[in-house]
């Protein structure tokens, strides 16, 4: 029986893939946003808030970004990080941002939508 249950157990645990939420928490701290964005995604000095924001909005930003399509200075720091990315990943990070919900302060939610959203 132990054994039975020892396998069961093994055999969810292999197949429980983690949600995008958590993939992109994930990924947020491997690829360093943190350092610019802020630890809980609400931006630092010149660098936007990431939390809340519209993933549509921010699955553009990305691919754009990974295309080696930058604006404006700022964005064009972007592209580096960006460029390797898979869809996967940005769906993931995408839907980390905008179903943000680690227990900082929120910030406003975005629901503009016009401009570039500063980056």
């Amino acid at each position: 029986m132990r054994l039975f249950i020892l396998l069961f157990v093994s055999t969810i645990a292999l197949f429980a893939a983690p949600s995008a939420y958590d993939q992109g928490k994930k990924l947020y701290f491997e690829k360093g946003c943190n350092g610019c964005h802020g630890i809980s995604a609400s931006g630092s000095g010149q660098y936007p808030a990431l939390a809340f924001r519209r993933k549509p909005f921010l699955m553009a930003k990305l691919k754009g970004y990974r295309a080696k399509q930058g604006t404006t200075q700022l964005s064009q720091m972007m592209i580096p990080f960006a460029i390797a990315l898979s869809d996967t990943q940005i769906d993931a990070l995408t839907t980390f941002f905008s179903e943000f919900k680690e227990g900082s302060i929120p910030a406003k939610r975005d629901f503009n939508i016009k401009g570039d959203g500063g980056s």
